[in-house]
């Protein structure tokens, strides 16, 4: 019987490879969501751009160089500076979103460490409470203050729209 389950394809060890194939999958995608990570990727493709926009310009330069001294006639084809200066363009401009939305992801994590700073322990995993976390009273005391503080805002904001809407009617009527 063990013999036949693993000839089987199904046997157990082609489940742990599916599953180990799977696990490598999911990092692959966080992977790629990951602003830092992604930058770091980009990086070399940077550097070879760069290093290609170099040569072309040099290679361009050398070439108008010898068609302005009469040597060489302009009907040789030369590679496209502006093909691969927009390639580089491009990839800083992914970079810059990389940036940018690493910079958001560490500020909207600085945000949230600093209006819920504590941990409720939950029902799950009661052996990894930790000493600084908060009580669910404590927890739903600060959920109601942050409800609170959304009403007003909200209510600010129902008031400010209603005083414009207020005096911009005036105005249409003559």
């Amino acid at each position: 019987m063990a013999s036949q389950q693993q000839q089987q394809p199904g046997g157990p060890m082609s489940q742990s490879g599916l599953q180990q194939a799977a696990s490598l999958q999911q990092q692959q995608q966080q992977q790629d969501f990951d602003p830092v990570h992604r930058f770091k990727m980009l990086i070399p493709q940077l550097k070879e751009s760069l290093q290609n926009v170099m040569k072309i310009a040099s290679l361009n330069l050398a070439h108008n160089t010898s068609i302005d001294n009469g040597i060489k006639s302009s009907d040789t084809s030369v590679q496209r500076f502006d093909k691969s200066l927009e390639e580089f363009y491009a990839l800083c401009d992914q970079l810059e979103l990389c940036l940018r939305l690493a910079y958001e992801c560490l500020s909207q994590s600085i945000d949230s460490a600093k209006h819920s700073p504590n941990l409720v322990p939950t029902a799950t995993k009661p052996d990894t409470v930790q000493t600084e976390s908060m009580s669910y009273a404590q927890y739903l005391a600060m959920i109601k203050s942050q409800i609170s503080c959304a009403k007003d805002i909200h209510n600010a904001l129902l008031e400010c729209s209603k005083k414009i809407a207020g005096k911009v009617q005036p105005q249409g009527i003559m």
